[in-house]
């Protein structure tokens, strides 16, 4: 059997060392190459590799570098021709933004650095189980995400403490009320939203009620969509406007 296809994480990491590397660089035996192939088999992305010696190894990153060379238009000369569609799509994604695709890079490489954390991760549902279009940032960083968010005793103190000082539990970003709408099924319900973006975190520091939020789960869906880049704050500001189109497009109507 063959090995599964590169995800779009594993791509990232290659694409990453492509652009800090000349052509002449990209061989198997260049130990930059072998790091990236070591990272790449400790990701918590595929759970079955038929081939173990070949998944991800130095040769198959080199290659996979090699097809870069292909769809690179400032490269001259000819590459690997056996690129994907996804190969592209992330090459043409990221061609003009190389920071960003860096910052990610290295969020991911995050989940290499622990084994109990990578095992943790393992764990976790991929987002395309249930609805393939949610993660922008990609699934590893979704998955340290949530781990993160996995704390129960610190989130209901973030709840108890939020409703002992607003006596409720209601969306930050859209102020839904879960128990308002529900009553008293919806009693006690919210979720917890990690605000600090993955590339801001300190590995040693301890999560605190500031860096929690409480949200609705539709908000919550939004934030994940962009996990690095959007704050609550801005996506309370984005439901207000589309609170004001919406009434102002009633208003019209009758």
């Amino acid at each position: 059997m063959r090995n599964p296809k590169w995800h779009r994480d594993e791509i990232i990491l290659a694409l990453d060392l492509y652009f800090q590397l000349e052509p002449g660089q990209i061989n198997h035996s260049n130990p930059r190459i072998i790091e990236v192939s070591k990272n790449l088999n400790r990701l918590p992305i595929h759970d079955t590799r038929p081939d173990e010696v070949k998944f991800r190894n130095p040769n198959g990153v080199s290659l996979k570098l090699s097809n870069f060379l292909a769809i690179d238009p400032y490269y001259h000369g000819k590459g690997m021709q056996s690129f994907s569609k996804l190969d592209k799509k992330v090459f043409d994604e990221f061609i003009t933004d190389k920071a960003r695709l860096h910052r990610l890079a290295e969020q991911i490489r995050l989940a290499t650095q622990d084994d109990d954390r990578n095992f943790a991760l393992y764990e976790i549902p991929q987002a395309e189980e249930f609805d393939p279009i949610e993660v922008w940032e990609g699934q590893v960083i979704y998955k340290l995400h949530k781990l993160r968010e996995r704390n129960s005793k610190i989130n209901q103190r973030k709840k108890d403490t939020f409703y002992n000082q607003f006596g409720k539990l209601e969306c930050e970003a859209c102020t839904f009320d879960f128990e308002k709408f529900y009553l008293e099924l919806g009693k006690g319900y919210i979720e917890c939203h990690h605000r600090i973006p993955l590339a801001d975190l300190e590995a040693e520091k301890k999560t605190s009620l500031d860096d929690l939020a409480l949200v609705c789960s539709n908000c919550h869906r939004m934030l994940h969509r962009e996990i690095s880049t959007l704050s609550v704050e801005e996506l309370k500001w984005r439901n207000n406007g589309s609170k004001s189109l919406y009434f102002n497009f009633e208003r019209m109507r009758f």
